[in-house]
């Protein structure tokens, strides 16, 4: 399970550091998409693997579902660290999510999220996430 927020410059290639403890959980070979909000999603490769099966049960006739593949899967790429620890968020994900000089890399779960630094805090202070709030729509739950 990924947890934690850690705070990472970018260097002018787009390499960044994953923290060690998110290294160890991820692997030799991870993969990185699109994420909501504006974020990079980061995957071990179980996770990707079994969101591949659930996504194989989408059906073709569907045009929310090609669209959803399309979005998730195009832009994914399979990534590997450097002997430093570090990995190049590609282009197209830096572009999407607004990446540049400064990376907050969140653990949510069965996942990472890749966030600009300011967007990230940004939406933290945002209506969205009123913890009070959000807390009380998980009342059922037990949380």
């Amino acid at each position: 399970m990924f947890i934690g927020e850690y705070n990472h410059s970018i260097d002018n290639k787009g390499r960044v550091i994953m923290p060690s403890k998110f290294r160890e959980e991820l692997g030799e070979k991870f993969y990185v998409t699109k994420g909501m909000e504006g974020c990079v999603f980061v995957y071990d490769e179980n996770e990707w693997h079994r969101l591949e099966e659930k996504t194989k049960q989408l059906r073709l006739t569907s045009k929310k579902a090609r669209q959803f593949e399309r979005i998730f899967y195009a832009p994914a790429r399979e990534m590997e660290f450097d002997k430093q620890g570090r990995f190049v968020i590609p282009q197209n994900l830096r572009e999407y999510a607004d990446i540049s000089k400064e990376a907050t890399i969140i653990g949510v779960s069965s996942r990472i999220e890749i966030w600009d630094t300011d967007r990230y805090e940004e939406y933290m202070k945002s209506e969205d996430m009123d913890y009070d709030n959000i807390f009380e729509d998980f009342e059922d739950l037990g949380i």
